[in-house]
């Protein structure tokens, strides 16, 4: 069977039931991770099947009820079974006697799929623990591909780039459904708590006409536990010497066969003033986090829905330092959010022969963000509503086809106020569309995956969206993908660029601004090289990214100013990558990672003489280099994780002729993290470092003594905006054994 019904109802559903002579089930380790590459098979056969990337796998039922388990590092498991409905939950012990040695294979973290179309990674829990990861910004800390980086050096404001372009480029997804846009892409990044997560899916370049149309650099996908296959009970207490605290914890229930829910709760307070720099204005701002979901998953016979709501409430208050310094009228930007989500996913399997089945995903969000930039009142209001009905169906094992159509809704009730005047820029866009996707699979040797969607605006009229995606596999160990797609999306000028409000520059927004639209082409290299008993991986990928309309944010032509208009020449990225991943068999449990980016990102940059000159994106580092070493004993008794980014200097924007305020440019740094960890039976405690060697951008925010003037600025931030910070934490769970 193809892998197309898997995104739908395996990446979507994470479990389906199917006919009654198929053995169905998920592999897991001792920790409750799924564990792809797990072979299966009938005992005394050669009939078996290797488990998914969610460690799922079916298989049909033979005379024998004998079903055997194994994996590299794992004790084979026998079980007898008889089909049944409901899907096994299989626990491979990670201990293996030899000699009376006992060795531990440890888990992988991050899982580049063999198998996929796509270039994708999977960032498991696994991964995210190696560092503090507090929640979503801070997951990639050792990813290659994904930067996270401050807006600005006063609202904390965070923002992904990925192949060398900002993150509204990248479509969020949450369960593959679009989420984080406009009003939240600014500070959706810490909504998603670290706890939560089951895994993180990154695809880089263009991706599947399913999703809809908005992803020009990539897509990054979260994954929450989900209420079958979740431990019963987990919590995760962290504090750090900066004065964050924070509290997670989930719990899980199986009402019945055919029932379950979840319930996930998460506080978090960053109370203390910090002003390590002495410049008077806060290096992080106070913040305050409440965030509460349920969800719920049902499943009779060939049907699954699953049901969740979600609410968050936010405050943080930036600006100047009251505690260190005498202030008597401070600079304050203060911003209240409350944002509401709901989404329901309804699968139907119609024949599990043919892998075809039908699947609807409704979501919607009201997201309510009050802020204030010291006496700027900025308010934001949103509404989305997301539908998307899709079928599938496998033909023949080479020829399968994907279809559905798409509703997408966002109205938007926005308003600034500058020099006493209140700007309205209220709106409110309908996209319905229509997708059909076809896949060509010579024997899973060469795959060819087509797609084609029409789309229609209610501001911008009719748009096509064509993308191609080849994989060839000429050895077991070379694997060759390529892409070549477009993408289009509206830019929400102020909602994703409010920052900016943090500084003293006038902002100019152009009437008419273009639908902002590009292609994208990829090519990627993977060799999987047997290397004394491991596989040495190597990655290296070129990605290429060139917009024929784009929405400029230009900080170069007046440094009193930001003006967005519409692209007048040429705007591209150009990305390189190379990455590669090796564990060591003389130290078994010990794994190195190392890898280097180049990125060329350009863009035509029109003055107000209307002098057309290209220079490069500011604030964006010219390379980035990557090493990771991890270790961990036998017995996973400890764990030692060592983090170092080597990042390349840039370019900052033009500043003042006459009285410049910065440097032209920026020069490299490096940035250092270290964990350690030590495990028990339930429960395991961590401690670390971010930023050990405590290297900070020197003044960050520009004329900080007189943040109403002229000059000020607070948006020049191209490094860490604070220092060293010592954390430690506790995480406890209660497996579902």
């Amino acid at each position: 069977m193809t892998k197309h019904i898997y995104i739908i109802i395996t990446l979507l559903f994470s479990s389906y039931t199917i006919a009654e002579e198929k053995i169905k089930g998920y592999v897991f380790d001792e920790n409750n991770e799924p564990m792809p590459g797990a072979n299966v098979h009938w005992e005394k056969t050669t009939k078996g099947t290797t488990t998914n990337t969610d460690g799922y796998f079916e298989l049909d039922q033979e005379t024998t009820n004998q079903l055997v388990i194994s994996h590299i590092g794992y004790t084979t498991y026998t079980i007898a079974v008889r089909p049944s409905d409901e899907p096994l939950r299989i626990t491979l012990k990670s201990e293996v006697e030899l000699d009376e040695v006992v060795v531990s294979e440890r888990r992988i973290g991050t899982i580049s799929s063999r198998t996929s179309i796509l270039q994708t990674q999977k960032i498991t829990y696994d991964e995210l623990s190696r560092a503090a990861c507090c929640n979503l910004a801070e997951s990639f800390e050792t990813n290659p591909s994904v930067d996270v980086s401050y807006a600005d050096a006063a609202t904390g404001a965070r923002q992904i780039k990925l192949l060398g372009l900002s993150g509204t480029y990248v479509q969020m997804l949450t369960e593959n459904y679009p989420n984080f846009r406009g009003a939240a892409s600014l500070y959706g990044l810490d909504y998603v708590p670290g706890a939560w997560m089951e895994n993180i899916q990154i695809s880089k370049g263009t991706s599947s006409v399913k999703n809809g149309y908005e992803a020009m650099a990539g897509q990054i996908n979260v994954e929450y536990k989900k209420p079958v296959t979740a431990d019963i009970f987990s919590a995760n207490l962290f504090a750090s010497d900066a004065g964050r605290y924070e509290a997670n914890s989930d719990a899980f229930w199986h009402i019945n066969n055919n029932l379950s829910t979840g319930l996930f709760v998460h506080y978090s307070k960053d109370g203390m003033q910090h002003d390590g720099n002495d410049d008077g204005f806060l290096d992080m701002p106070l913040k305050e986090q409440v965030n509460l979901m349920n969800r719920w998953q049902h499943r009779i016979n060939n049907y699954v829905a699953q049901y969740g709501v979600r609410y968050l409430h936010e405050n943080r208050t930036g600006g100047q330092d009251t505690k260190h310094h005498n202030v008597t009228d401070p600079y304050r930007i203060k911003l209240h959010t409350n944002r509401m989500e709901g989404f329901t996913k309804q699968a139907y399997i119609i024949d599990p022969e043919k892998v075809e089945s039908v699947a609807l995903i409704l979501s919607g969000s009201y997201h309510d963000q009050q802020a204030t930039y010291d006496h700027t009142p900025y308010n934001i209001y949103q509404n989305n509503i997301y539908a998307s009905l899709m079928y599938e169906k496998e033909f023949t094992p080479m020829h399968s086809l994907s279809t559905g159509l798409s509703l997408n809704y966002d109205g938007f009730d926005e308003n600034l106020t500058q020099n006493r005047e209140k700007q309205v820029y209220n709106r409110s866009e309908v996209v319905p569309g229509a997708y059909v996707q076809y896949t060509c699979n010579l024997n899973d040797k060469l795959i060819i995956l087509a797609g084609i969607r029409a789309d229609h605006s209610s501001i911008y009229d009719f748009f096509v969206t064509p993308r191609v995606h080849l994989k060839y596999n000429p050895f077991d160990w070379f694997h060759i993908r390529a892409s070549a797609g477009k993408g289009f999306r509206t830019a929400n000028v102020l909602a994703e660029n409010n920052f900016l409000l943090s500084s003293s520059r006038s902002i100019v927004i152009a009437n008419n601004l273009d639908q902002e639209e590009a292609w994208n082409t990829g090519i990627n290299f993977s060799f999987y090289i047997p290397v004394a008993g491991k596989d040495l991986i190597i990655n290296t990928e070129w990605y290429y990214t060139d917009f024929s309309k784009q929405v400029v944010v230009d900080m170069d032509s007046n440094p009193h100013e930001v003006s967005f208009y519409n692209l007048d020449g040429k705007s591209y990225s150009n990305s390189f990558q190379i990455e590669a991943t090796y564990p060591f068999p003389f130290l078994r449990g010990f794994t190195l990672t190392g890898a280097y980016r180049y990125t060329d990102a350009q863009t035509d940059y029109r003055n107000a003489e209307g002098v057309v000159k290209r220079l490069k994106k500011p604030l964006v580092s010219n390379y980035k280099g990557l090493l990771t070493a991890s270790y961990q004993t036998p017995l996973k008794k400890w764990q030692f994780d060592l983090t170092g980014q080597f990042n390349g200097g840039g370019r900052m924007p033009v500043p003042d002729t006459k009285n410049p305020m910065w440097d032209t440019d920026f020069s490299s740094y490096q940035v250092w993290n270290a964990q350690i960890t030590k495990f028990f039976r339930r429960w395991s405690v961590y401690a670390g470092a971010e930023n050990m060697f405590n290297f900070t951008q020197d003044h960050p925010v520009i004329d900080a003594v007189n943040p109403r003037g002229d000059n000020f600025d607070g948006s020049m931030v191209w490094g860490p905006v604070h220092g060293r910070k010592i954390y430690a934490g506790l995480r406890f769970n209660i497996g579902r054994d």
